[in-house]
């Protein structure tokens, strides 16, 4: 199934049967976060939250995209990852 929205495509990874790696966890959460919100402009975490800086510093490395942008990344990387946990 290709997701074609937002919507549809969060409720893929909801029919995931296993666990994405960190790695992809990550790029998911940075690209729906600038897909949704856009730049990162909040304050980086504390040196000690290590799980909110790894987040903080997926989110930034996509600075600069636009929402739309953000969005079919987001789409993309669904469908793949789809492929291999469905």
């Amino acid at each position: 199934m290709k997701p074609t929205t937002l919507e549809e495509a969060i409720a893929l990874t909801q029919k995931f049967t296993s666990k994405p790696s960190n790695e992809e966890l990550l790029k998911l959460y940075g690209l729906y976060k600038q897909a949704t919100e856009g730049d990162n402009e909040s304050e980086r975490p504390g040196g000690f939250d290590f799980k909110a800086a790894a987040k903080y510093n997926s989110w930034l490395g996509f600075k600069g995209k636009s929402k739309s942008e953000a969005t079919a990344l987001y789409l993309e990387l669904v469908e793949k990852l789809a492929e291999k946990y469905i």
